[in-house]
């Protein structure tokens, strides 16, 4: 008795505990899916990251502060990811960005911001003032943005009425000067009661569509000489020669971003509106059929040297998403943007030891001209070093994630 005692204990002990855990296993089972552990909120890692690599905004991506496009696009991103979650620390992100950059009287600090250069670039940080201006209704971050809209009154333009990329780059049109202006002048004309830039903005985006756009196959040329004099030009239509990925990006989302702050009546929204859906169409025939991502040069995937590129498919999916979400586009063009989605979270990002998540392959830059000489070339686009956790990656990848996770959300 009492050597088997012992034993008779253990073996109730045993039948005890695993009729527990086939209860408490049955329960787990039945617990709706709701409940179970959800994906990585991509939006807030990526933009946590990025506050972690970067305390001071304003020096992103120079040791002093600079009023840059691309530092300044990360930062709108986040910002607005702070509105959408209520996560004041993200605003505040912006606002310390902007306070280098704005006087007491919110004047631009001209040390920062020369606009006799006309460089369409200078455009897109005023979109974080309008941003704080929309969040604070402190007038001071209005004064900036009126700044930038007399550059625009005088800035250089083409004989069709196309602004000039720079002043450095006479009668040149880039595909990138839309998302510099565009969306800005738009938000600035809701903001500041003052419609006509809407017009400005949907003249623009049409003018590039009148000479840019390629009939065969619906995507875009980088850039367009008016005078058709650069060596990079075609001289008999002073096009460019590739689709580069991400420019077709920029202008893409330059177009969604201004429909979404355009009246539903402006007279222009319909032509506007018509070029956002034959872009759309144009850039689902290229994705990658294995990956769901996009190439470098968007046309030629698989070709010796070309690569998959994170910005330039960020950049689709958030405009495919988000046209998708406004019924700017049918749903066809959702699941495009879930596929290529998808495939950016398997092709482009890592989370490290430290657990921070990192966007990889993005471009560094391209551009046409200058010094030294960029022609425009397929050998030019695919040499561009990439590098990681670059703003032109991180912005679009936020706001992409922004859309899927909203979508997610709902369903």
């Amino acid at each position: 008795m009492t050597r088997t005692a012992p034993l008779r204990w253990v073996t109730l002990y045993f039948v005890v505990v695993i009729a527990c855990f086939g209860c408490a296993h049955e329960k787990d089972a039945s617990k709706p899916e709701s409940t179970k552990a959800q994906s990585p909120r991509w939006s807030v890692q990526l933009a946590d990251s990025t506050i972690s690599r970067h305390p001071n905004p304003a020096e992103m991506e120079d040791s002093e502060p600079a009023w840059r496009y691309s530092s300044s696009f990360a930062v709108h991103a986040i910002g607005r990811l702070g509105v959408e979650t209520g996560n004041q620390r993200y605003i505040d992100y912006a606002k310390d960005y902007a306070e280098p950059f704005v006087e007491d009287n919110g004047d631009i600090d001209h040390d920062s911001y020369d606009a006799k250069k006309y460089r369409l670039d200078d455009i897109l940080p005023g979109r974080v003032l309008l941003l704080l201006h929309e969040q604070t209704r402190d007038p001071r971050f209005l004064v900036g943005p009126r700044e930038l809209i007399e550059q625009l009154k005088s800035q250089p333009r083409t004989g069709d009425g196309g602004y000039w990329h720079k002043q450095i780059y006479p009668n040149q049109m880039w595909l990138d000067g839309i998302f510099m202006d565009c969306p800005f002048m738009a938000e600035y004309a809701r903001d500041a009661k003052e419609p006509a830039w809407f017009d400005e903005a949907a003249k623009q985006i049409l003018i590039i569509a009148k000479h840019m756009r390629d009939p065969k196959t619906g995507l875009y040329y980088h850039g367009w000489d008016a005078s058709k004099k650069e060596k990079w030009a075609d001289p008999q239509t002073g096009l460019s020669k590739c689709f580069w990925g991400r420019a077709v990006g920029w202008y893409m989302m330059g177009i969604v971003e201004t429909l979404i702050a355009m009246p539903e009546d402006h007279p222009k929204r319909g032509e506007v509106l018509a070029v956002f859906r034959d872009l759309a169409d144009a850039i689902a025939k290229v994705q990658d059929p294995q990956t769901g991502v996009w190439w470098q040069v968007l046309d030629q995937g698989g070709r010796a040297g070309n690569y998959l590129e994170s910005s330039a498919s960020s950049m689709f999916v958030y405009a495919l998403a988000a046209g998708a979400r406004r019924g700017y586009l049918d749903s066809k063009h959702a699941a495009v943007a879930k596929r290529g989605y998808d495939g950016i979270i398997k092709q482009f990002i890592e989370v490290d030891v430290t657990r921070q998540t990192n966007l990889k392959d993005t471009c560094r830059v391209a551009g046409l001209g200058g010094r030294p000489y960029r022609d425009g070339s397929y050998e030019y686009y695919c040499r561009e070093p990439r590098i990681p956790n670059d703003p032109k990656g991180v912005a679009p990848f936020i706001l992409a994630a922004m859309e899927i996770e909203r979508a997610d959300r709902r369903d």
